[in-house]
């Protein structure tokens, strides 16, 4: 039975440390404990007992000598990415993405479906699927598997595992319990730790660990316009209960009374994941194909969506006064002129201090955002080696 605990948020100064040493190693290895040591402001012999750990761990390995300036030449040092391995599943907009990375983020193997409806049932036996498609292809790796990370949409609750999925009920949305103990199914099917997390949670911190690579420690990262994830000096921000992110207020009762234009107040509403884009029965996708191609129908509703999401974002600039907004989730694929269509809303919108220097990007890592993040939340578990 594993012995990695992935429920376990509060962690101790070693277990961080652990963390930034294994990370400085991850980004910038081969490097010398001088130079982690210079770069952590912690004194050599103190970084040389935590590489001792690691290595006797074999989530280190030592490497060919450095050109030394004088002196006995420093040895090198390196992460070991095959050390173990990491299954993540994220949920995008568009599609369920399914992967195997090692402890370096690279992937392995990569599996996708259409995403599937949005009920209970049918995502967890979609996401359950994809975990054994994964498995099916990596007999090789199956040893080393240190965990599975899912990312989800909804409200997850870390105490209890439960989710609360938002679905479709008529004319109006609401959270239901999931009837279905996802967590428990997973770990007593596949033997393996499995750690559920928001989607936008995810792909936010997935960006940060994998995608970014100006360092940026304060981000937000906009999933469509209904949530978001919160990164506030370099930790996620999941609130009191871990349900911070989502980006609207909502009551049923009040449905048809609370409707609005564009720029009015009540942009707060909940949307559609889509941001109200797709038509005619078309999908997403269709949508952004024919934008590119000159349909003027597909243009003017994503010049629409662009607008209402830059107003949204501008309303989180003005709050949290991030460095970095990055839009995923599926609108990627929107083109670089929806980006730029959003980029003049929150200009036009936020303070003009807290867009000084505001970057504002599609996602790097793309459909596999989610996947990958929920997968890196994992590896940072291995890296601290929570027992």
């Amino acid at each position: 039975m594993y012995n990695l605990n992935l429920d376990k948020e509060v962690l101790s100064e070693k277990e961080k440390r652990n963390i930034e040493i294994l990370d400085i190693l991850r980004k910038r290895g081969p490097i010398s404990r001088p130079e982690i040591s210079k770069d952590m402001g912690i004194n050599v012999v103190t970084i040389s007992n935590y590489i001792d750990d690691f290595i006797k761990n074999n989530l280190v390995f030592e490497k060919e000598l450095d050109i030394s300036e004088g002196g006995r030449r420093p040895v090198l040092l390196d992460l070991n990415p095959q050390a173990g391995f990491v299954i993540g599943v994220g949920l995008n907009l568009t599609n369920m993405v399914g992967v195997l990375v090692d402890l370096k983020g690279n992937m392995i193997t990569k599996t996708q479906i259409a995403r599937p409806r949005p009920s209970v049932k049918e995502i967890s036996e979609c996401i359950l699927d994809i975990v054994r498609e994964i498995l099916r292809r990596s007999k090789n790796y199956t040893a080393n598997i240190k965990g599975i990370g899912v990312g989800v949409a909804g409200l997850i609750n870390k105490e209890t595992g439960s989710i609360h999925w938002p679905q479709k009920m008529d004319h109006y949305y609401t959270y239901a319990s999931a009837d279905v103990p996802l967590k428990g199914l997973m770990e007593k099917e596949f033997d393996l730790p499995c750690l559920i997390e928001n989607d936008a949670t995810s792909a936010c911190f997935g960006e940060h660990w994998l995608g970014l690579g100006q360092g940026y420690k304060n981000i937000i990262f906009m999933f469509s316009g209904v949530g978001c994830g919160i990164m506030i000096n370099g930790d996620i921000y999941r609130g009191a209960k871990g349900y911070a992110g989502e980006l609207s207020v909502y009551n049923y009762k009040e449905q048809d009374a609370f409707s609005c234009e564009l720029g009015d107040d009540c942009f707060i509403k909940r949307w559609e994941m889509d941001l109200g884009i797709t038509q005619d029965n078309l999908d997403l996708k269709s949508v952004f194909s024919l934008a590119h191609s000159g349909d003027k129908n597909a243009i003017a509703a994503l010049s629409k969506a662009a607008k209402k999401l830059g107003i949204k974002i501008a309303f989180l600039v003005n709050l949290l006064n991030p460095e970095a907004v990055i839009i995923g989730g599926g609108l990627e694929d929107a083109g670089e002129n929806f980006l730029k269509q959003v980029n003049t809303a929150v200009v036009d919108w936020a303070f003009r201090e807290s867009t000084d220097g505001l970057k504002i990007a599609y996602s790097q890592l793309r459909e596999n955002a989610v996947a990958l993040g929920a997968a890196s939340l994992v590896i940072q578990k291995v890296f601290a080696r929570l027992n």
